[in-house]
């Protein structure tokens, strides 16, 4: 007999794409089909600039009130190994940030909350612990290799580690929504052999 395909849903788009409003979206029609579920929404971005500050600001009135948030952008594995339940649904809010928080924390002005842990090792545990959940999970991340190439190493290999990640954490979810103009097309994923 062949395993049900996982729980979990990718969001995935250009910025100011729609992601979150999608995920949010989602989110509100799980919590309506039974009583007793929870959302609880991992939030990853940091505050490095006044602009970023007023984009977490924003979001944070914009989210529904009914919604938890936790603020986690190093340790997404141990946050949904923490926060997930059957009758929650976790929103991660977005690998985008993560990935930026673990490979550029001079950027934050501090260590980082995750000091000697790699982006290899924290990858792995990501990966890992997703098929293990007891509830769904639906992570939001950029997609950003569809424009001109970037001319600078670091954005290059930045852009690389983005697609590989979004690709690898597909294979953990049964659902993938591409977003652009605030529109939605959501397929199966398609899981490699």
């Amino acid at each position: 007999m062949q395993a049900s395909p996982p729980q979990h849903h990718l969001i995935i788009g250009g910025q100011r794409s729609g992601k979150s409003r999608q995920a949010e979206r989602l989110a509100r029609d799980w919590l309506a089909q039974a009583p007793g579920r929870e959302v609880v929404v991992l939030a990853t971005a940091l505050a490095s600039d006044e602009e970023m500050r007023e984009r977490i600001e924003r979001h944070r009135r914009d989210r529904p009130a009914e919604f938890h948030t936790i603020e986690e952008p190093h340790e997404l594995a141990r946050a949904l190994r923490q926060g997930s339940a059957s009758e929650r649904l976790v929103v991660v809010d977005c690998l985008t940030l993560w990935l930026t928080n673990v490979l550029m924390p001079a950027m934050h002005g501090d260590g980082g909350d995750a000091p000697g842990r790699s982006l290899d090792a924290l990858r792995s545990e990501l990966l890992s612990v997703l098929p293990s959940l007891p509830g769904p999970v639906v992570l939001v991340s950029n997609e950003i290799g569809w424009g001109v190439i970037p001319m600078g190493a670091e954005v290059r290999q930045f852009v690389d580690k983005l697609g590989r990640l979004n690709q690898d954490v597909a294979q953990c979810c049964g659902h993938i929504t591409l977003m652009a103009a605030g529109q939605s097309w959501t397929r199966a994923v398609e899981h490699w052999a």
